[in-house]
């Protein structure tokens, strides 16, 4: 993800500045405290965050634009427990997600395209989780992606942990979208992913380990969305930490709890346990209800809440103001 390093200058210093702002009015809750820290010098660009299917309490992470490598960590220590190289496939252009399917294997995403649409198409490279944790080469299976709309940006894949579909949800500023992709992905010719729904500007996403529910985050905020016969639900707020660089989102093995990790040396990770706040609630919505803006990434408390909706509007506004000033530049 490379959006808002892209921010230099003057403006970059009061984005920053604004970002400190932020992050210390707003008070942390008990969960929010808890997780972990990457402490691998070689991760400094968390870009994507799964739970190991095999072994419960380590999470696959990787950096964005590096070698075909992934970073086994323990979340009891923070520390990378197996560095896996993927051989077999090119060299990686800008890889912004991960996730791990009902098959036992690896899925990673390398389908970031910050210019919107310069690459017509994208890769997904897969590899059984290996049961033993150390550091290898793996082969791994190369699959071409592209939209049947055309080519864009996109930070989130998910793997339906039943079925075993992959699903890509789109990046842009006025909404994006979610991509389906076919029943059977095929190593062997393109796999073209079709338009199914609307969504809001997303750096991440993870299934419910039942399949149940689709959490989408974005920078300043999260949704939850009932997963219905493979298509969105009704959507509700779901309680997210403000983050610096807010980048990934995965369950916890048990489904109890969410992973949120950002980018950045010595990058937190941080766990929300599933509660009310994560819930449905009464006042949700449908996609079409709910706009692209992705707003109310509810926080427990009406403090917590306020907050979040001041850093929402204001760190937009201040975001997309520097980004269409630099466009006019």
């Amino acid at each position: 993800m490379r959006s808002l390093p892209y921010v230099t200058g003057a403006a970059g210093a009061v984005a920053a500045s604004f970002a400190v702002l932020v992050l210390a009015a707003v008070p942390a809750s008990a969960d929010d405290d808890s997780g972990f820290t990457i402490k691998d010098p070689r991760i400094t660009e968390s870009s994507g965050l799964a739970a190991s299917r095999a072994h419960p309490g380590v999470y696959w992470t990787h950096n964005d634009q590096d070698e075909p490598r992934v970073f086994a960590v323990d979340s009891k220590t923070g520390e990378t427990v197996a560095t896996i190289t993927l051989s077999g496939v090119g060299k990686p252009r800008d890889m912004e997600a991960v996730s791990v399917g009902p098959d036992g294997k690896v899925y990673v995403g390398d389908i970031g395209d910050n210019l919107n649409g310069s690459w017509d198409h994208v890769w997904i490279y897969a590899f059984p989780e290996p049961k033993a944790l150390k550091d290898m080469t793996v082969r791994a299976t190369q699959y071409t992606v592209k939209y049947e709309d055309g080519a864009r940006n996109a930070e989130a894949l998910m793997v339906h942990p039943t079925t075993g579909r992959v699903y890509i949800a789109s990046k842009n500023e006025d909404g994006g979208g979610l991509y389906e992709g076919p029943a059977k992905l095929t190593s062997s010719g393109t796999n073209t992913f079709r338009r199914i729904g609307e969504v809001p500007w997303v750096t991440d996403g993870a299934f419910s380990p039942d399949g149940r529910e689709l959490v989408l985050r974005s920078y300043f905020s999260a949704r939850g969305y009932e997963w219905n016969g493979g298509r969105l639900g009704a959507d509700h707020r779901v309680k997210a930490p403000l983050q610096g660089q807010a980048e990934s989102v995965t369950y916890t093995l048990d489904g109890k709890a969410l992973m949120f990790g950002s980018e950045g040396e010595q990058s937190d990770v941080k766990r929300v346990a599933l509660g009310k706040e994560s819930s449905p609630d009464r006042g949700r919505t449908s996609p079409s209800e709910s706009g692209s803006s992705g707003d109310g990434g509810g926080s427990g408390g009406t403090g917590n809440f306020t907050y979040g909706l001041i850093a929402l509007a204001g760190g937009t506004a201040l975001f997309f103001g520097f980004k269409r000033l630099l466009r006019r530049d």
